[in-house]
C-alpha cells in the first residue's frame, strides 16, 4: 500500500525541482539572446563594478580594516568613527568574558573588511563610558554614520555563555546592518563545536600566560 505522505513529499520536490528546472531554462535562453555588444556591456558594467570596490577596499585598509586594533585615548574613537561608515566598537577590561570576544572580534575583523573593529578600554575613557551608558563589560557599541544604533551587551543575546561561536556574534552584529551579511557565515565551514574549543582554548592560553 502507498504511503500517503511519502506520495506527497516527493510531488513537492517534483514541484520545486520543475520550478528550479524553468528557472534555469529562462536564464539561458535570456543569455542565448545576447548578442556581442550585450556582452561587451555587461563585461564594462562588471569590470566598473570591481574597480570601484578595489578602491573601496584600498581606502578601507588605509584608514585600519582588515584589523582588530586597539584605541587609546577618547579622542582618538571619534576620529575612527569620523573615518568609516561602519563601528564595532569592543569596551572592555582586562578580564576573561573581555577575552573572549576579543578572539571573535580579530577573527571578524579579517573577514568583514568593510567594517572597522576596535577595543577601548572602558575604565580609561570615562567621558565615553558614561556618554554611552557602558556598564556592563565587555559591550560592543554597533556605530553607523558615527552614531551608535545598537549594543551587544554581555553574552545574553549571545547564548548566555563564553562558549558561543564566531557565526553567533557575527550574525547578532549583521541584525544592525554593520556588517554585510548574506544570510550564511563567511567564515570557512567549521564544526560549531570546533570553533568554540579553538576560541577558548586559545583565550585560555593568553590568560596563563599572563
Amino acid at each position: 500500500m502507498a504511503n500517503p505522505i511519502q506520495e506527497i513529499i516527493e510531488k513537492q520536490v517534483l514541484t520545486v525541482a520543475r520550478a528550479m528546472e524553468d528557472k534555469i531554462d529562462d536564464e539561458i535562453a535570456s543569455l542565448e539572446k545576447l548578442d556581442e555588444d550585450d556582452l561587451e556591456v555587461l563585461r564594462e558594467r562588471r569590470l566598473k563594478q570591481m574597480k570601484k570596490m578595489a578602491e573601496k577596499k584600498k581606502r578601507w585598509m588605509s584608514v585600519g580594516h582588515g584589523e582588530y586594533s586597539e584605541i587609546h585615548s577618547e579622542k582618538d574613537f571619534f576620529s575612527v568613527v569620523k573615518a568609516s561608515e561602519r563601528v564595532v566598537c569592543h569596551f572592555y577590561r582586562e578580564n576573561w568574558p573581555c577575552k573572549v570576544m576579543d578572539k571573535h572580534m580579530s577573527i571578524l575583523a579579517k573577514q568583514h573588511i568593510e567594517t572597522r573593529f576596535v577595543k577601548i578600554q572602558a575604565e580609561k575613557s570615562p567621558f565615553l563610558a558614561e556618554r554611552l551608558k557602558i556598564v556592563v563589560l565587555p559591550t560592543l557599541a554597533l556605530i553607523k554614520n558615527t552614531k551608535v544604533d545598537d549594543y551587544v551587551v554581555g553574552f545574553n543575546e549571545l547564548g548566555g555563555k563564553d562558549d558561543f561561536s564566531t557565526e553567533d556574534l557575527e550574525e547578532r552584529i549583521a541584525r544592525a546592518q554593520v556588517i554585510h551579511y548574506e544570510g550564511e557565515s563567511s567564515l570557512k565551514q567549521k564544526s560549531t563545536t570546533q570553533v568554540r574549543r579553538n576560541v577558548r582554548q586559545s583565550a585560555r592560553s593568553d590568560s596563563d600566560s599572563e
